[in-house]
């Protein structure tokens, strides 16, 4: 079986001087006379092909730094290395402007692939179905919330009553969904962890689970997480492209969808949040 050093081998067409293993799915690859790069291991075809797509058409928008892909064969995804450097507020503001930009280069439809992207894509290890919609609501309770919601029901995870609770915000999505929006580009898992402050002084993106969504979901995933200088991430978006009035008491609405993820991934803890973001949701 190939390792890192042969995928980012055959991918670059460069020799490999050093291979440092980071984790058991991902290496640092250094190639003779050339860049450093890293090398993946997907779980699946669909997964590589996904994450592939997803970083091209981010990088498409030409709004904020995504990694360069070298190659990918379903098995092995070779990018472009970040240097890293600490969190600074100058680069929050880069962040929250290209988000904006990012935002508006727009997507075909709600759940559209990328480009080249499969339909049955991943959200971090979770399977994550992109079937597109015109019908934000309908689209988000139908293709995001509820499927996971039976899963973590069927798992044992969240008890029937508690299910019924979010199945009542997913009734009411048409009017706790605010203004009708187009299509956004989103990155679609922009939790702290896929955002890299890079050395450059600029903000980076990686591990996307890119789809064509509302904006204000990557904006509540990035709250939801935690992010050091959200407030100045915040700012300079409102000033690049405002937000629709009320979207901070739709910020619940768009969080429902990764805490149930994480509540399938991660158990109990993540199942009481989603319930009680859902009540949260409700009261408002």
């Amino acid at each position: 079986m190939s390792g890192p050093g042969d995928a980012a081998a055959r991918l670059t067409g460069r020799p490999v001087a050093e291979v440092r293993p980071l984790s058991g799915t991902l290496a640092e690859v250094a190639l003779q006379g050339g860049p450093v790069v890293m090398v993946k291991r997907g779980d699946g075809p669909d997964a590589v092909r996904a994450e592939a797509a997803g970083l091209r058409w981010l990088a498409e928008a030409d709004a904020l730094r995504v990694p360069r892909v070298h190659g990918e064969d379903g098995t092995w995804l070779v990018t472009e290395r970040v240097r890293t450097g600490p969190a600074r507020r100058e680069t929050a503001a880069r962040l929250g402007r290209g988000l904006a930009a990012l935002h508006a280069a727009g997507a075909p439809a709600f759940g559209a692939p990328p480009p080249g992207g499969p339909r049955d894509a991943f959200i971090g290890a979770a399977p994550m179905r992109n079937s597109p919609d015109t019908d934000w609501p309908r689209w988000y309770a139908e293709q995001r919330v509820l499927p996971y919601l039976r899963r973590a029901v069927d798992d044992g995870t969240v008890r029937p009553a508690e299910a019924r609770v979010v199945e009542a915000v997913c009734e009411h999505l048409p009017a706790l969904a605010g203004p009708a929006e187009p299509p956004a580009r989103l990155h679609g898992d922009l939790w702290n962890g896929n955002v890299l402050w890079g050395a450059d002084g600029d903000a980076w993106l990686i591990d996307p689970a890119a789809h064509g969504g509302h904006r204000e979901t990557d904006l509540a995933m990035l709250r939801l997480f935690g992010c050091p200088y959200l407030d100045d991430v915040l700012e300079a978006y409102q000033q690049t492209a405002p937000l629709a009035d009320g979207w901070a008491a739709r910020v619940g609405v768009h969080q429902l969808f990764p805490l149930l993820v994480h509540a399938v991934l991660f158990g109990r803890g993540y199942a009481e949040q989603a319930v009680e973001t859902a009540r949260a949701t409700l009261r408002h």
